[in-house]
């Protein structure tokens, strides 16, 4: 089967881009070329930035009620066509058919019709006289054109986070997602273009010389990236050459704090998920576990033998599997340095291989007995790989859990409120789970602290950080 060729979508169309190169786009479960994408050049990204101001001037003035129902009217067609989405989207990632539809595809519905309601929910401090004869108050207005960019792990639920708060505030938005999954953010444009004016929601293919020329570019008012810290650097540094707003969220590494008085048997089934799903591709997920002392051999025995049991990889067409390959060549590359690089005082539980030699599949892990300044503690694996250390008090566990680069996401489990309540005020990342982990909802907002970025995604909040604050004061005196 050739492999077929893939175009960007601008100003309501699919084009041919100006690239002088392209890329294969590669189903990471059988290692096959199924596509070819273009790297988009300087000419293609300056044509979708033209095409997002031009419909700027009209999408900023449409009313809220009009955006919203845009987005309600997406979310309906990306429901009616979810098999297609998870079709795409399993090609592409290689994760499990059987459970993409409900566990993703369904929920970027969701998140999309919670921010077509936020459309309208738009608040701001009442007017008021805060000077004699002079009447204040606040317009919250859309930023303008938006330049966004989303990684590999989620293609459509992060395309997602990216223009529908940015739509719904009145933006217009170029997006650039992955080079190595494009397909559902096509898909995604081409979809959204029936209810949208022309330009407002742009998607174009490309690396990372791509997405160096869309910060780059003069029209955006702000980017927005979702990917690794060296990213987010390198866009927070090109940005400020412009001043242009920047919205980063990028790596995590979860503290999961496992207190003597949890329960065990709960504990390692919810972290056993938290930390495989997905191959354990996600800056939430649970890969790195504090175990006190007293329990810590009890939790690594059960969590070798849950993983045995119910982490398994394989083929995504299969129904009895957890998750499948890890997304490319080079992730799979870099979680096997990783665990082929593991110190002396490391203990590989289980797994710590590759599986089979086509595809890039690799083994649920268990490591153990690694120090806290261990690379594999201090730094994102990204791949089905936990990693349980052993600590002997509240104060050793909350200095190891705050003792990394990251500040996304944590949970403690334990069945002391006072405790749990202690560290949710302490642990130093931007969510804190209780005897849970991983679970998102579109009403709370998701983002970290320090190297994992700023500004929020879902929630509010998020939609906040694609508006700008304009205050308006008028005479009133006679």
């Amino acid at each position: 089967m050739s492999a077929r060729n893939l175009k960007n979508f601008i100003n309501g169309a699919y084009v041919e881009a100006n690239a002088d190169s392209s890329f294969d786009v590669i189903d990471p479960a059988t290692e096959a070329t199924y596509a070819s994408s273009p790297v988009s050049s300087k000419k293609d990204v300056d044509t979708a930035f033209r095409a997002a101001a031009d419909a700027f001037e009209v999408w900023g003035e449409t009313t809220p009620g009009e955006r919203q129902l845009a987005l309600f009217r997406i979310a309906d067609a990306i429901e009616a066509r979810a098999g297609e989405f998870a079709d795409l989207e399993s090609k592409d990632t290689g994760k499990p058919r059987a459970s993409l539809v409900e566990d993703e595809i369904l929920v970027s519905v969701d998140q999309i019709r919670f921010f077509a309601g936020a459309a309208r929910n738009l608040d701001g401090r009442s007017a008021g006289e805060y000077m004699k004869d002079h009447t204040s108050f606040i317009r919250r207005e859309p930023i303008g054109v938006i330049g966004q960019v989303t990684p590999w792990n989620y293609p459509l639920n992060m395309a997602v986070w990216k223009f529908a708060p940015a739509l719904a505030a009145g933006n217009t938005t170029v997006l650039k997602p992955s080079d190595t999954t494009p397909s559902s953010t096509l898909l995604l444009a081409e979809v959204a273009a029936e209810f949208l004016p022309r330009g407002v929601l742009n998607v174009i293919t490309g690396d990372r010389t791509t997405g160096a020329a869309m910060i780059e570019n003069k029209i955006p008012q702000m980017v927005s990236i979702t990917g690794s810290v060296r990213a987010g650097m390198e866009v927070a540094k090109s940005a400020a050459s412009d001043l242009k707003r920047v919205h980063l969220e990028l790596g995590g590494k979860a503290p999961v704090i496992v207190f003597a008085d949890a329960d065990i048997e709960r504990a390692v089934e919810g972290i056993g998920i938290a930390g495989y799903f997905n191959a354990g591709q996600d800056c939430t997920a649970a890969t790195r576990v504090l175990v006190h002392e007293s329990v810590h051999d009890e939790f690594v025995a059960g969590m070798v033998a849950w993983a045995k049991e119910n982490a398994k990889t394989g083929a995504p067409d299969r129904d009895d599997i957890l998750f499948g390959p890890v997304n490319n060549a080079n992730q799979l590359e870099r979680v096997s340095g990783i665990i082929d690089a593991l110190p002396s005082n490391a203990n590989v539980e289980l797994g710590g291989r590759r599986q089979g030699e086509n595809g890039y599949f690799y083994e649920a892990t268990v490591v153990s007995g690694l120090k806290q300044t261990d690379d594999a503690i201090q730094n994102e694996i990204f791949g089905p790989v936990i990693t349980v250390q052993k600590f002997r008090d509240d104060a050793q566990a909350l200095e190891w859990a705050n003792g990394v680069q990251y500040g996304l996401s944590s949970s403690v489990w334990t069945r002391d409120h006072g405790r749990a309540m202690r560290f949710a005020k302490h642990l130093d990342f931007g969510c804190v789970w209780i005897n849970t982990h991983i679970p998102l909802v579109a009403e709370m907002p998701h983002g970290g602290f320090k190297h994992s970025g700023y500004g929020k995604d879902l929630s509010a909040y998020g939609f906040d950080d694609y508006t700008r604050i304009k205050h308006v004061m008028s005479y009133i005196g006679e």
